[in-house]
Formats: C-alpha cells, structure tokens, sequence
C-alpha cells in the first residue's frame, strides 16, 4: 500500500522555493559520476548532491518512435498512458498522491528514448512513497479503454492542428526526405492515419516489449548517500520483467542525390530547412563539429557567419542558424530561417554560399578563438543545477558515452584546431546532396 502525506502550506511555499533555487544554484566543480547495475541488470547512474534536500530521478528506455516500427506514434501513445492509471490507481488519484507528496512527475518521448521523471524532496517518509508510485506506473499501467480513447483523440488533436502549421510542415517533409524509410524519417506523434489505427493491444504489447529492466536506464541527483541511492535505483526498478535487449537500430543510409520540395501554404513568410543525415553520439568528429558549427551557426546572437550573412549584412531573417543533432545513429545537420516569401531564393542563395566557403575555406583564427572562450566560459551555466546535470546522466547512461565526458568538455573543446574542422566538414558535409525543404506562399 503506497501512502501518502499531506503537506502544509508553508511546506509546500517552501518546497516550491528550493525547486526555484535548484533552478538557479550554480555548481560549483564539475560532478564526478558514480556507475553501478542493480540486481536486475538495470545501469544506474548517481551524483550526489547535498547543497539542496532534493532528488531528481529520470528512468529511460531504449523505446522511443525509432521503435515504432509500421504503428507510428505507439511509443508516444505508450508513455502519455503510464500516469493515466495504474496499479488499480486512477489519473486522478496518481495526480494527488504525487501532490501531497510535494512531488512532480513528468515524461517524454523522442526518438531514440522515452523518459520518466520524478523530482521530490529527499525526506524518506515524502521521498519512498513517490519512489513506490512511480514503480507502479513503470511496470504496471493500466491502459483502460477510457484513457486510452482520451489521450489517443489528444495526440490526432495535435496533429491536426500541425498539418495547419509551417514549422511542423516543414519539419516533417525534412525527416522525410533526409531519412527515407528509416525509422528516423517518420515524427514521434505520428501520422493520422497511423495513430488512428492503434489499439489497446498495440499499447500493451509495445509497453511489454520495451519497458522492461533490460532495456531500461535510472540517473539519480540529490541529497542522497550511495547507499541510498542504490535503495532507490532498487525501489523504482523491481517491479520490472527482466525482458530483453531490443535489437540495434540500421543504419542511416547517405543521400544519393540533392532533393529540393517547396510545399505551398498561405502565409507571408516561408519557412526554410536545408540539410542532410549528420552524426551519431560518440561520433569522433563530435568535438570538431560542435565548434566548428558554433561559428557557422550555432552561436549565440549575431557571431556565426550564417546570422553575419543572413540577418546582419542583408537583413533576409531575423534569425539564421545550423545545428548537428546526434543520435543512437546518424541524426540531422540542419540549417534553418524563415524569411519573406519574395526573399526566398536570394536567402537560400546567401545559406549556400556560406556553407560552401566554410567548408571549403573554414573559420579565421580569430573566429575560432572567440568560439572557445564561448563555449568554455558559458560551459559551467550547462551543469548549473540538478535538473541541468541529471539531463547529462541520462545522456551519457542512454548512448554509453565516458564517465569523464564532462570533465574533458572543455579539454577536448580546446583540443580544436582550425585544420581538424577544415577536414571533419569537407568529410562529413556533402553540400551537392541536401535536402532544401521551403514551406510558403508563392512569390
């Protein structure tokens, strides 16, 4: 029997000051990291953090839309539905018990990993009986009819209304053409067609095949010791089936040719994506790429040379930027603007010319200089609270990536030469082969 505790109103003003100050607290070394499996082969992955009487937990499993397989949006479907009941609790009743418990739960799905999450105060009598739930919900959903109707007519809903929006236009005829028929190609929410089809069966089916201790990853933050840390990586796991590995993703085939798709919608502005298939995590350009891409279009305000161009020498749109997003397996290399629809093609034009000199001529000295003591001296706002250091567990736990990665960032940040980007993006880049998706009116 899980209980629960109500909390007072000051309590509860106080709790909701030390989430506000878990927000800001600014760490003051870089986390060491501390790995271990439980019993049932679940990986965990602990730093403790005492300044605030806190924990943050995340569980994550290898069962985001890339496992969807022919039944699009089954993993975002499957996740919406643990807190809807479970355990014989109803929706409302897993709400509040979380409320009076101080508690927050929330959960996500893209496309390599679904997540839950718990943040609670790390006092036992609050902090177990939240662990007990979210146990619950892991391993036990109920998937009844009536929140299984509401929440799948919630996910057409939404895809309604982003079959009426640019930026979703836009993005999905992207993934389409850069990643063809794999699993990357289709969005977590689905098609219409593909969610409306879906079943209780499915949801049962896919949440049996891949919510299981196999397949599963915990990261814990807070005020806790290692033994009770691993009380609670124990706590939340032993309800799961042990289960199995799923199998490893294909890879993301290179694109053969360029591919340019204008889709007409009535708006004044069109919405620009160009790019192509990029890098996976753990990917040895990694570091190369990351600053390399910060000058041409991933820094901040008005210093990469896509937003130079772009926006400041011809004001064609208030912003202009590129970013590589690496995946389990290669994930896009994107550049992206909107601008006026008479504008288009000298905008498109200007984002051409610029990836071609970059590539071909790279940055100046000076542009990398400034790029490093960017991302160096911006780089301790990254693990500057709980929430900011438990999203870089579950990156490093979910792609299996060093346990020092956060203590060589900046080291390998620094490692960056001018000739290692010249060669990492006249290798990785194939600029007669992108894929330009405009989504606008017409001139």
């Amino acid at each position: 029997m899980i209980k629960t505790f109500p909390l007072l109103p000051l309590f509860q003003k106080g709790f909701s000051i030390l989430l506000m100050l878990g927000f800001c607290h600014a760490a003051l070394a870089i986390p060491t990291i501390q790995h271990w499996q439980t019993d049932n082969g679940v990986r965990v992955y602990f730093v403790p953090a005492p300044d605030l009487p806190m924990v943050d937990v995340e569980v994550t499993f290898d069962a985001g839309s890339a496992r969807d397989g022919e039944k699009s949006g089954i993993a975002k479907l499957t996740n919406g539905l643990l807190s809807e009941g479970a355990g014989g609790y109803s929706a409302d009743q897993i709400a509040e018990s979380f409320d009076n418990l101080g508690a927050e739960f929330s959960n996500s799905v893209d496309r390599d990993m679904a997540t839950v999450s718990l943040r609670s105060l790390s006092e036992s009598q609050l902090l177990q009986p939240a662990l007990e739930m979210l146990a619950v919900l892991l391993a036990k959903p109920d998937f009844d009819e009536t929140s299984f109707d509401r929440v799948k007519q919630q996910m057409l809903v939404g895809l309604k209304y982003q079959q009426q929006s640019p930026n979703a236009i836009t993005k999905k005829a992207f993934y389409s053409a850069a990643f063809g028929t794999h699993p990357y190609a289709i969005l977590s929410n689905g098609t219409p067609e593909t969610v409306a089809a879906l079943t209780r069966d499915d949801v049962n089916a896919f949440h049996a095949r891949y919510y299981v201790a196999n397949n599963a990853m915990v990261a814990i933050v807070g005020a806790v010791d290692r033994p009770a840390a691993e009380a609670i990586a124990k706590t939340i796991v032993s309800l799961l089936p042990t289960g199995d590995v799923p199998p490893a993703l294909q890879p993301v085939a290179k694109l053969s040719q360029a591919q340019t798709v204008h889709i007409d919608h009535p708006s004044t502005q069109t919405h620009v994506l160009v790019g192509q298939p990029g890098m996976a995590r753990g990917d040895p350009d990694k570091f190369t790429l990351y600053v390399g891409n910060y000058m041409l279009g991933g820094g901040d305000g008005l210093v990469s040379r896509l937003a130079k161009e772009v926006r400041e020498k011809r004001g064609l749109a208030y912003s202009a930027y590129s970013y590589f997003l690496p995946l389990r397996v290669a994930g896009p290399f994107i550049v992206g603007l909107s601008t006026r629809n008479d504008q288009t093609a000298q905008a498109l034009q200007v984002v051409q010319d610029t990836l071609r000199d970059f590539v071909k001529n790279g940055p100046s000295e000076a542009e990398l200089t400034e790029a490093k003591q960017g991302i160096t001296g911006k780089f301790p706002l990254r693990i500057k609270s709980n929430s900011d250091i438990i999203g870089y567990l579950s990156m490093l736990g979910y792609y299996r990536l060093p346990l020092d990665y956060l203590h060589n960032f900046n080291n390998n940040v620094e490692a960056v030469t001018l000739e290692m980007i010249q060669d990492a993006f006249k290798r990785r880049l194939d600029l007669d082969k992108l894929v330009t998706i405009t989504v606008g009116g017409k001139k």
